[in-house]
């Protein structure tokens, strides 16, 4: 049984005047939005209150325990069929969605189910307090994750709009297509794109790893004078605008010849991925066990081999952390390529406001999508490294 689990508190009915009130404001909030669709916000508040009052007045005074399975059930059919006639098939999931969770919210409050695993010692403003942190957590995690999801569903449109069509509403079959995968592994800008940022980013990353991991090592040395102003410079990409930043690189890479170039555009985007390889090596040396080094010194090996042999195999998930933080940084950024590179160093993210300034297509969606499902991997990999340096460092019983 998982913590989860353990019932603390017991339950109770609670008054049906708050079961009620709670419940109306969940429904009106729902309402909210349905309204709005509909043309009227202010009637589906109304509606979505009273409705989700009544059917919370419905299970706490007449239906109790006894009945909630064949409650919730019934409310979730409601639910369903009324978002079918508003809304058709989508409308049905959304009003399934919904109907099964007022029915669980119902009970949930009506029976101070929000306390069972709660201390019964804490006050109604604590209890407050611990959901709706949570929620508000929640509400950020939506606001944030919402443009994703409606990006990647339109990268699959047949027609060249950005927008859901008819069709795509109706998960009608006709109304998906590949096409704009298609186009972007087609045209030749999209793949000359590709191609430049395949260039740039692994060896910007290569760049920032190797500079950014040294700097580490030797900021973490206690006799080092000056660390912390040091460190504040080192990090300082991280920390200024990328304009300003951008502009500095601009007027400092034309007087030395690097504006317009590979080279150029490859040693900006390592200055940005070093403080991301710095901070992740840092963190990973703060359990490092110094008298391994002092040992191996001991046992006559020199510093280079000490450090490739002893050191780097400790801080490796935290190096590689740093690297794939830099790829990215470099993979996705836009705005300083744009000051210090030129037409023949267009990269993805470059060609694609490009493409949003002057020809709007799908392809761009699509573009994103690719970009998405690669970062959302290579963050994984990052969270899978560190749970592996926090048990080679014991910090995790796991």
């Amino acid at each position: 049984m998982s913590t989860s689990d353990v019932v603390i508190t017991e339950t109770r009915t609670m008054p049906y005047g708050f079961t009620c009130g709670v419940v109306a404001a969940a429904g009106a909030f729902f309402g909210l939005f349905v309204g709005t669709a509909q043309g009227s916000g202010f009637a589906g508040i109304a509606l979505g209150a009273a409705l989700t009052a009544a059917l919370a007045y419905l299970a706490m005074a007449y239906l109790g325990t006894a009945q909630e399975r064949s409650f919730k059930w019934g409310v979730i059919a409601l639910f369903a069929v009324a978002g079918l006639l508003i809304g058709g098939l989508p409308g049905l999931i959304v009003g399934g969605l919904f109907g099964w969770f007022i029915g669980w919210f119902i009970y949930w409050v009506g029976r101070c189910r929000y306390r069972m695993t709660l201390p019964p010692y804490l006050t109604g403003g604590q209890v407050l307090w611990h959901y709706s942190f949570r929620v508000l957590c929640g509400a950020i995690f939506v606001f944030l994750i919402t443009p994703i999801l409606v990006v990647m569903p339109l990268s699959f449109n047949a027609e060249n709009f950005f927008t859901f069509t008819p069709e795509m509403l109706a998960f009608d079959p006709e109304g998906y297509s590949l096409r704009h995968y298609r186009n972007f592994f087609d045209s030749s800008e999209w793949q000359q794109a590709l191609r430049n940022s395949l260039i740039i980013a692994p060896i910007a990353t290569l760049l920032a790893v190797t500079f950014g991991t040294l700097a580490a090592i030797g900021l973490s040395q206690p006799h080092v004078p000056g660390r912390q102003v040091i460190m504040a410079i080192l990090i300082s990409p991280m920390i200024v605008p990328l304009i300003i930043s951008a502009a500095g690189m601009y007027f400092f890479y034309s007087r030395i010849g690097l504006q317009g170039t590979y080279l150029g555009v490859i040693l900006a985007h390592a200055a940005l991925g070093i403080p991301f390889v710095i901070i992740t090596v840092t963190a990973t040396l703060v359990g490092f066990d110094r008298s391994l080094t002092r040992a191996s010194a001991n046992l006559g090996a020199n510093p280079v081999t000490t450090f490739f042999k002893v050191q780097m195999p400790l801080i490796l998930p935290g190096v590689i952390s740093g690297g794939l933080f830099a790829f990215i940084t470099s993979f996705d950024e836009v705005v300083i390529v744009l000051f210090v590179g030129s037409a023949q160093q267009q990269t993805l993210p470059w060609q694609m406001f490009t493409g949003l300034r002057e020809q709007i297509s799908p392809t761009i969606l699509a573009v994103a999508t690719i970009l998405v499902g690669i970062s959302i991997a290579l963050l994984t990999t990052v969270e899978l490294l560190r749970r592996r340096s926090e048990k080679i460092r014991g910090m995790s019983p796991g």
